[in-house]
């Protein structure tokens, strides 16, 4: 990969925090605290790198919000997402990573020279000598009248966080892939009814999970259909449905409205910096390299395909392990 013609010394002198504006070097900064960024830095503390997790505002990403995961290897009875959190952050810590916590990366520059520059909103202004993307994304929304409105007060994008609060309601769920059932089946512990709203007549997600969610007697499904308004008072009470073959529309009354149709990278910080593809994911080849020599990208910044804590976790090791044979070949 280019260096794009950049001198490059690495710093030898231990960790030092400036006042007054001075910066922090680190060996190691790992931007986000999802599994790819645990694994990153599990794997970059091993190696003796000391690496600072900016962990970010919502500490484990997506995967903390998961109220139960059953399909991550040497878990037969499955874990919660926070229980999985808290396990890849103790044994990072174990090693020797470090985490800033409720702490966010608002602005950097990896195009100036190295070592890079990072700047955060706990006002402190870090320097890296490598540098590991792990930033996720975040979920899209409908963008339809009312949903902005009315997010907190029956709109949601988190059936774990907010489910509790509809006990013995009716609520929708929009989506047909896995996130939208899983959810969906957490919903049915709280609400009365789950109705899936999906755009196709036929779902997206695994074979296991939609034979759970078709045959569980507290979810029905509503197909070929969309949402083009959310409606309510004080709080969500109706939904105004579209069906996308006959263009017919009718008012649904519903509590709760619950969007899963994906994704967005949360890349916007990057813009002009990392190359990014026409999703907004970041560009990486193989051995998890972006466009800039020295920092690199792992899990959904740069995947929009697989998108799982297991490939997240693949993903993570590979950018450590990559990362530190980079710093070796500097030294």
């Amino acid at each position: 990969m280019s260096d794009n013609g950049l001198s490059f010394t690495l710093s030898t002198s231990p960790s030092q925090t400036g006042n007054n504006g001075e910066s922090k070097h680190e060996k190691v900064i790992i931007i986000g605290s999802g599994p790819a960024g645990m694994t990153a830095a599990l794997y970059t503390s091993r190696a003796k790198l000391n690496p600072l997790v900016i962990a970010g505002h919502e500490f484990g990403g997506q995967v903390a919000l998961t109220y139960e995961i059953e399909n991550y290897p040497g878990f037969p009875e499955g874990l919660s997402g926070q229980a999985l959190v808290d396990l890849m952050q103790a044994q990072a810590e174990r090693f020797g990573a470090r985490f800033e916590t409720f702490t966010a990366v608002t602005k950097v520059d990896f195009t100036s020279g190295r070592p890079f520059t990072i700047w955060a909103d706990n006002g402190q202004t870090y320097t890296a000598d490598a540098v590991i993307v792990t930033v996720g994304a975040t979920p899209r929304h409908l963008n339809v009248p009312g949903e902005k409105e009315f997010t907190g007060r029956g709109v949601s994008y988190c059936g774990t966080c907010d489910g509790f609060f509809f006990r013995d309601k009716n609520v929708v769920v929009v989506g047909g892939g896995d996130s939208a059932l899983e959810e969906g089946l957490f919903l049915t512990r709280f609400a009365t009814r789950v109705d899936v709203m999906h755009r196709r007549n036929e779902l997206r997600a695994g074979a296991t999970l939609q034979q759970r969610a078709l045959n569980h007697e507290q979810m029905s499904f509503t197909w070929d259909t969309v949402i083009d308004e959310i409606k309510g008072d004080d709080v969500v009470n109706a939904v105004t449905l579209r069906n996308v073959k006959t263009g017919e529309t009718r008012e649904y009354p519903t509590d709760g409205v619950f969007i899963f149709i994906g994704h967005d990278p949360n890349s916007d910080i990057f813009e002009g910096q990392l190359d990014r593809d026409e999703f907004g994911y970041v560009i990486t080849d193989k051995l998890m390299r972006t466009n800039i020599e020295g920092v690199f990208a792992a899990g959904e910044v740069q995947d929009r395909i697989y998108r799982q804590v297991a490939t997240s976790v693949g993903q993570g090791t590979a950018a450590a392990m990559s990362a530190e044979r980079w710093l070796a070949e500097q030294e």
